[in-house]
């Protein structure tokens, strides 16, 4: 059983100050006799050889005890100090060993090394405290990894369209080009792409920090999930995908509407893109649980089992899967911060490759609906 730190404190003090009490009276016991004996020899010595104990007065044999127990007093004390000394030297390093150990890592994580790991103590509260700096050690390892993963990705999702800027304008100044409205259409297209870039990161920042600028409204999530896919549905009939829409009972949420239509907008076009033509997507909204929530369902190339959760990471591409020239790669990853941001969260499912997938958004519902 772990024994709970001011317990350990109340021991330690109670022991050292038995130790100082028990060197004490053992000094004490063992000199102050023999001091006396030797006291009252020295005095009888120096009235005569011959004076006995029954001729000493009482003062000298009141001198004698008082030398004796002041002398013994003065060594016991003596000697139960150092013996105390010695044994609170030996507790408080054993119960500063861990928090020179929380100090050191402390220092470590201040410089910028995230990989030093304090032992943890059996105390509990130092325990807790060891566990609590390994943890934040922990979790900026993993802030630092993943800046650092970012400012990669960041660099090679600029690369290919910084590339084709490039090749453009030294085409334009070699004359390969010519400046006709085509190569300045495709220039807007890179520059467009850069922009949107910049925009997504500027979302996904302010949402990982739950700085996300949330206008929340009584809102119909039904209402919500018809109108996004009838905005899209000219794209579908473009690429000759059936999209249905089962949303007709209300469900009633508070919520953002163009950050929850933003959301849905995005796994719509996900679907979209990953929907062969003569494919089908259907979009459903209902409420239960206390929870309400719209499922995308696709009939697309679907998800690896590994990939359904790993799709939400930045910039992750599902192997095998083509690559989206007008996405930034970080459109899952914002839509999952802002259901997040509203209490809610985004599932992906799938039953394996080539057999679709469903993105569910759930949401809380209103206040009102769930107390009815």
């Amino acid at each position: 059983m772990k024994m709970r730190l001011s317990l350990r404190l109340f021991i330690s003090y109670a022991a050292i100050a038995v130790v100082g009490g028990v060197v004490a009276y053992l000094t004490i016991s063992l000199l102050a006799p023999r001091l006396f004996e030797d006291r009252l020899g020295m005095m009888m010595n120096s009235e005569g050889n011959g004076m006995s104990m029954g001729k000493m007065d009482a003062t000298g044999v009141r001198s004698a005890f008082l030398f004796a127990l002041t002398t013994s007093l003065i060594v016991g004390v003596l000697a139960s100090v150092i013996a105390a000394g010695f044994v609170a030297a030996a507790v408080t390093g054993r119960l500063l060993r861990p928090l020179n150990a929380v100090r050191a890592a402390t220092k470590l994580i201040a410089a910028g090394k995230y990989g030093g790991r304090v032992p943890v103590p059996s105390e509990p509260e130092l325990a807790a405290l060891a566990t609590d700096v390994n943890t934040l050690a922990q979790a900026l390892a993993d802030t630092e990894s993943r800046r650092t993963r970012l400012l990669g990705e960041v660099a090679h999702e600029m690369r290919t369209p910084l590339t084709v800027l490039d090749g453009y304008v030294e085409g334009l100044i070699d004359g390969v080009f010519t400046a006709n409205p085509a190569t300045f259409a495709s220039l807007s297209d890179e520059l467009r792409r850069l922009h949107r870039l910049s925009d997504d990161l500027s979302s996904l920042s302010r949402a990982e920090e739950q700085r996300l600028d949330l206008h929340p409204v009584t809102a119909d999530l039904a209402d919500l999930a018809r109108r996004a896919a009838s905005r899209l549905l000219p794209q579908f009939e473009d690429s000759g995908v059936t999209l249905n829409i089962d949303a007709d009972t209300a469900v009633p949420v508070q919520v953002d509407p163009d950050r929850i239509n933003q959301v849905l907008t995005n796994l719509l076009g996900n679907a979209l893109h990953a929907t062969p033509t003569g494919g089908t997507i259907t979009i459903t909204a209902r409420g239960a649980g206390g929870r309400g929530e719209v499922m995308v369902t696709d009939t697309g190339v679907g998800l690896a089992a590994e990939d359904t959760d790993r799709v939400f990471e930045r910039f992750y591409r599902v192997p095998g899967q083509a690559r989206r020239s007008a996405g930034s790669g970080i459109g899952l990853t914002i839509a999952r911060e802002i259901a997040r941001g509203h209490g809610g969260d985004i599932t992906a499912s799938s039953a394996g490759q080539g057999r679709g997938a469903s993105f569910a958004v759930t949401l809380p519902l209103h206040a009102s609906e769930r107390s009815s």
